[in-house]
């Protein structure tokens, strides 16, 4: 399935002095001192000095981006300072700004320009956490499992998550119920081969051997969001016509009937209605919605 190319960010990142509330706008630039207070102020900073965060959120970083990213900061310096941590009277640990720290080696620079805050390991997992969220080029997952650690990991509650990120709570819900669907259709969020879009409408399906039977639909033809939306929305109909509320009514279906049902579900990509009386008698029922998806089942079939 095609994707479209991520549009690229610039290359310099968005301000973190917006998020860190008691970070200076623009205060100078100052040599470190060897004994003063520096807590709360932009010093530069050897890099030698510096170790990355333990709790950083992303473990990749685009090797062409950083490249850019080490081009400019040749030509421009570091426009936006790193955030880290005291350690010791010349340890620091970064707590945001990994890409520029990178880059910045990568442009051969033995100084870089940061913010120097106190945090303690959950403040330092929160704040890498919330930068890390407010970058352009995540994808879905990536912030799905951030939203996932900020409330295991740093206690927050759902209700006070979105206030924290700038995200309506709805918005937040959503990314969370992707974590729900199967590890084969997160991966494929994660690598772009289909959209939010595409996985909201998944989510709507409770199956998950149907999820995955739509899913390889929308990869192998193509299928738009709006498509798979329409989709899901007949399947939906169809449990809930009468004829699967009197299969409902009827005697409950056993655990392997239920099983060979999902089973069939899966296999023709449609919600197979089975009804079954006391003398193992039924019938089975195969909705289609259009032509061509008649058509498709009955190539499954091999008629």
């Amino acid at each position: 399935m095609s994707t479209k190319k991520p549009k690229r960010r610039n290359a310099l990142g968005r301000g973190l002095g917006a998020l860190l509330e008691d970070a200076p706008a623009s205060p100078p630039v100052q040599k470190l001192p060897t004994d003063a207070k520096v807590v709360n102020t932009i010093n530069e900073i050897d890099l030698l000095n510096i170790e990355v965060n333990p709790f950083q959120p992303r473990t990749q970083f685009d090797e062409e981006a950083l490249a850019e990213l080490a081009d400019s900061i040749k030509v421009q310096g570091i426009i936006q300072p790193i955030t880290v941590r005291k350690l010791s009277e010349r340890k620091y640990q970064l707590i945001s700004g990994e890409r520029r720290y990178h880059a910045s080696k990568l442009a051969g620079l033995l100084r870089i320009p940061a913010y120097v805050r106190t945090a303690n390991d959950q403040q330092m997992l929160e704040m890498a956490l919330i930068e890390n969220i407010q970058r352009e080029n995540l994808n879905a997952i990536e912030i799905a499992l951030s939203y996932q650690r900020l409330l295991s990991e740093c206690e927050l509650r759902q209700e006070d998550l979105g206030d924290r990120v700038g995200k309506k709570r709805s918005t937040v819900t959503n990314y969370l119920r992707l974590l729900k669907l199967p590890p084969d259709i997160q991966a494929a969020i994660r690598d772009g081969k289909i959209g939010m879009g595409h996985a909201r409408a998944l989510i709507n399906i409770e199956n998950v051997d149907l999820q995955l039977n739509i899913f390889k639909r929308i990869i192998r033809d193509d299928l738009s969001v709006r498509k798979v939306e329409e989709l899901v929305k007949k399947l939906k109909s169809v449990e809930e016509s009468p004829e699967a509320e009197q299969s409902k009514s009827k005697i409950p279906l056993s655990y392997e009937m239920k099983q060979v049902q999902d089973r069939l579900s899966s296999h023709f990509g449609s919600r197979v209605l089975i009804n079954n009386d006391k003398n193992n008698r039924g019938t089975i029922k195969i909705p289609y919605f259009s032509h061509e998806d008649l058509n498709r089942i009955l190539e499954i079939l091999d008629l």
